[in-house]
């Protein structure tokens, strides 16, 4: 268990002032940003780049104030460049910043400061959500003019909460505290405004002026309007369902009456309301009846004075969940109030619909399913695989919401890097192929490997990320802390799988809220996560009594019953029924890693299928299959189906708070979950397989992935080859030539060809890094004078790169066109004639272990063809694949046609073992010196690739 200091271990961190809240309380609505989106040029350190490249929007600020304006440097946030400029302005205006926590005293005396202003003739009239409720009071009739709920002071004016935490620290747990202080200060204030004992409102002694009046309250011409508004009733009772009721609110009155009265009160002061709930730039809101306790004796000390906590209302549960804090009795959730923005009253119609919606908000897959729309379609993934695979909000932003919507601290993020060092091995050793059962073993495979005995430089240019995730309490109170060991090349990919495994964890307690702490325990191990079980649970309380509403809500809800419902198309153990799959099987069907599109539509049906509603439908809904990022139910099915076909199938109903958080029609929905014997109805049509990324598909089973083990392996012969020239046919982004300045080699000069100008940017700006940072004496060691990036075909001869010691060619011949791929074979080896040439291509065989295919079925089929035909290439890019009878005689036909021996080799697997190895790599070495006559060129007129970056050492050392 993790230790932990107590409540007083870790004091509430103090909240410090921004430069715009500085600037705010300095001159209110006076001051005006303004934001502009500006382009800058982007050389990104890379000096010479031919391509014009469009740099990142960055973001530039004005700021306008009473005799000054300033002007942010640029920035790539927006809310980055406006902070700059408000601290800019500071520093010019010369605001002294206080970094001195107020005395108690002091806070008492800008408190008295503050609630004065509030009841002042100029605070009347300008746009404030507070002035909006006192120019409301106004408007009310008879005794009740100018009665302001003292609820609303401190709830809807910031700076008035702030000092009263500033006086009582308790008020940020319990917000209602507020209200001794404020009637405390009420009573200081006894010349300008007036209180009652016992009564929580305040009004102002004297009347406003009449020209403030009219400048400030809109008279409505005609006879008062009324709106009609819809919230939601949540009974403290959790046997009593909640029900929508109407506001009636009239255009000359107060909301906050039309609110009491629902609640069964005469006088809106009676009427607390609480923080927003759900969104935080909502009005959503709960309000409900004020217990007598809070009407403390004026004369007490606020501080000291017991507030009684024996409420006659019973605990309203679900409205102190949703709040944060008890709420006693029955309450109203609506989203009604003023704003910032108009005088007008801004209101919004709360449903049934929206309060099980913000219900499913507080739990990490809710959170994740109402990102993608698809309630009863969605799950939170299982896997962070790629960002352009993951659809709807990201991990860490879900984690950020859910500690915003249970009302905890925002995550912490800490990120570790380490350098990735130099290989200390060679290329072909020590391969390892990663084992996915529960021990996560690695058997590595040495066979007839032997160690490099070349000196290793300590190559400290890459690095790996780790990310460490703490979740705390708003008193800094720790909960949870989650390290894995796990480690990615892109820091955003730790943070991302790090907050997957925190939201996979805390969704496994809400889903069973019942667990034992020593399983809760066992769990959070098992993904790395430490935490304090006192915290958790104190931090958790009242899940459990809304999972025990819940339940007792849904208990007696009948499942679908076999000898009603035909059995004959099921799939074991998967919960499915009467599963129909209509329409010709096209072939191309999905696999692990695929990104499908469908469409589909849930339908809530009586067992007797006479009533049916639609409770949601998509036209377009995509996810990658073998994530985890739908319902268990669905992947079952659509892994049986192919492009155009459509299947309809029936499932145990969902539980009751997710079909009514997507049911269009909450009513009608409620009704049928009333009958007690219906079921959920899914119809799905598969519109679109996208095959998964080679690399995604040899990530799974190799480590390191045949990516890296390509790279190792030419890295290893063109250090033992003692080349000084070479070339990279398709390069790329330049991953090979990238590794190679990791090692000390005899290489001179080095190029790279390539078709794709993004990727040569990218690997333009990689190396003039690397070889930048090696001539200043800060990389690694190595000999390389020049670099030279061509933009062009590799099937296109250039002289410029003619007669190098060692060409590369890895992974591209599948991504030509077969007779382009023989073009290149003739081209390379008779006119560029470099003395090594390694070419390396995916093995087809390989594809039905990458692909999961059933390997048993290829030793019983007698056509060995007509299975291999099952089998997709790697990538959709992919022309062709080649098995290793073609690859082999494409290139012993070259090797013999143009005077080169041909070995043949490959990583992942083994020559030894069927299906041989994942890629295979052919090594041509030149046996005869070209014929002169044949291997002159006009070199004029040979230069049919554009140069696009080049580097010379003795530029850059001058």
């Amino acid at each position: 268990m993790m230790e932990t200091g107590g409540s007083s271990a870790v004091a509430a961190k103090k909240a410090t002032l921004t430069p715009k809240a500085i600037i705010y309380q300095t001159f209110g609505g006076e001051a005006s940003y303004n934001v502009e989106e500006v382009q800058e040029r982007a050389e990104y350190g890379c000096p010479g780049l031919a391509i014009p490249h469009k740099g990142p929007s960055l973001y530039r600020c004005s700021l306008q104030l009473p005799g000054i304006s300033v002007v942010s440097g640029t920035f790539k946030k927006k809310k980055d460049a406006e902070q700059s400029a408000a601290e800019m302005a500071i520093e010019k205006l010369g605001i002294q910043i206080s970094t001195n926590s107020l005395t108690q005293q002091e806070a008492w005396d800008k408190l008295v400061a503050r609630v004065k202003y509030l009841f002042s003739n100029e605070f009347l009239s300008i746009l404030h959500p507070l002035s909006g409720h006192l120019r409301a009071a106004l408007q009310r009739e008879g005794d009740l003019n100018g009665l302001v709920p003292v609820s609303v002071m401190a709830l809807y004016d910031s700076k008035l909460s702030n000092l009263c935490k500033s006086i009582n620290p308790k008020v940020e747990s319990n917000p209602f505290l507020v209200i001794p202080l404020i009637m405390r200060v009420a009573t200081r204030l006894s010349g300008i405004l007036a209180t009652s004992e016992g009564q929580l409102w305040i009004r102002r002694q004297s009347p406003y002026p009449p020209e403030i009046m009219d400048s400030s309250i809109s008279q409505p011409s005609g006879s008062p309007q009324s709106t009609l508004i819809e919230a939601v009733c949540i009974p403290c009772s959790s046997e009593k369902a909640v029900e929508t009721v109407t506001l009636d609110v009239s255009s000359t009155g107060y909301y906050l009456d039309a609110i009491s009265k629902k609640l069964g009160l005469t006088d809106a002061a009676n009427v607390l309301v609480s923080r927003t709930v759900g969104k935080t730039s909502s009005e959503t809101r709960l309000y409900f009846v004020a217990h007598h306790s809070y009407m403390l004796d004026l004369s007490s000390d606020p501080l000291t004075a017991q507030v009684a906590l024996h409420f006659e209302r019973p605990l309203n549960a679900r409205a102190s969940y949703f709040s944060g804090h008890d709420i006693y009795g029955d309450a109203i959730l609506a989203s009604i109030g003023y704003t910032w923005k108009s005088k007008d009253l801004y209101y919004e119609d709360v449903s049934v619909k929206s309060y099980y919606r913000m219900l499913i908000s507080k739990i990490p897959c809710g959170l994740y399913k109402l990102s993608r729309e698809a309630v009863l379609m969605a799950e939170l993934p299982s896997a962070f695989t790629t960002r352009t695979n993951w659809r709807g909000s990201f991990p860490r932003d879900i984690l950020c919401t859910f500690c915003r919507q249970h009302r905890l601290s925002e995550p912490v993020f800490s990120t570790v890097t380490t350098p990735i060092k130099a290989l200390s091995e060679s290329p072909a050793c020590g391969k390892k192929l990663k084992v996915t059962d529960s021990t996560e073993e690695e058997i590595e495979h040495e066979k007839g490997c032997a160690r490099d005995t070349v000196a290793r430089e300590s190559a400290e240019s890459a690095v790996t990320y780790q990310c460490e995730v703490k979740l705390f309490s708003k008193c800094q109170d720790l909960i949870a802390e989650c390290f894995p060991k796990d480690s990615f090349k892109k820091q955003n990919d730790s943070v991302q799988n790090t907050s997957l495994k925190v939201l996979s964890w805390l969704n496994a307690y809400f889903r069973d809220l019942d667990m034992t702490p020593e399983k809760l325990h066992s769990t959070a191990n098992s993904l790395e996560i430490r935490f304090c079980e006192r915290n958790f649970f104190k931090e958790f309380a009242l899940c459990r009594s809304i999972h025990n509403v819940y339940q007792s809500e849904t208990q007696g809800a009948k499942f679908l019953d076999e000898n009603h419902i035909s059995m004959l198309n099921t799939l074991p153990g998967q919960g499915v029924f009467s599963l129909n799959i209509d329409g010709p099987d096209s072939g191309v069907c999905p696999s692990n890693g695929c990104l499908l599109f469908i469409s589909y539509s849930v339908s809530l049906v009586t067992e007797s299928g006479n009533r049916k509603e639609v409770l949601e439908s998509s036209n377009g809904f995509e996810f990658e299959i073998g994530a985890g990022a739908v319902i268990p139910h669905l992947e079952a099915v659509v892994t049986q189906m192919s492009i155009d076909q459509s299947a309809c199938f029936k499932m145990d109903m969902a539980p009751k708070e997710f079909v009514l958080a997507a049911a269009v029609v909450s009513a009608r929905s409620l009704s049928l979950l009333s009958s007690k014997s219906c079921y959920l109805e899914y119809s799905v049509t598969l519109l679109r397989v996208t095959e998964p990324l080679e690399d995604r598909m040899e990530q799974a089973l190799f480590s390191p992935p045949l990516s890296k083990q390509r790279v190792e392996y030419a890295v290893k012969h063109i250090r033992e080859s003692c080349a000084t020239t070479l070339v990279d046919f398709g390069c790329g982004s330049g991953s090979l030539l990238d590794s190679l300045l990791n090692y000390p080699t005899t290489l001179e000069k080095i190029v790279g060809i390539d078709i794709s100008q993004k990727s040569l940017s990218r690997a333009a700006k990689i190396l003039h890094s690397k070889l930048s940072r090696n001539t200043d004496g800060n990389g690694p060691i190595t000999c390389v004078k020049s670099a030279i990036l061509y933009d062009g075909s590799v099937t296109d001869f250039d002289s410029r790169s003619c007669g190098f010691d060692i060409g590369t060619c890895l992974e591209v011949i599948e991504h030509m066109e077969e007779d382009q791929a023989f073009l290149f074979g003739d081209v390379v080896l008779s006119s560029f004639c470099p003395k090594i040439l390694i070419v390396s291509t995916p093995n087809y065989e390989y594809n039905v272990i990458l692909q999961k295919a059933n390997l048993s079925s290829q030793e019983e089929d007698p056509d060995e063809k007509t299975h291999l035909q099952s089998c997709k290439f790697r990538n959709h890019d992919h022309k062709f694949e080649w098995t290793r009878e073609q690859f082999n005689r494409w290139a012993t036909d070259l090797a013999a046609k143009y005077n080169y021996s041909v070995e043949f080799s490959g990583v992942g697997g083994s020559a030894d073992m069927e299906p041989g190895f994942a890629s295979q790599i052919a090594v041509f070495r030149r046996t005869s010196p070209p014929d002169e006559d044949e291997h002159l060129k006009d070199t004029d007129s040979a230069h049919h690739h554009k140069v696009i970056w080049e580097w010379n050492r003795s530029t850059y050392s001058s």
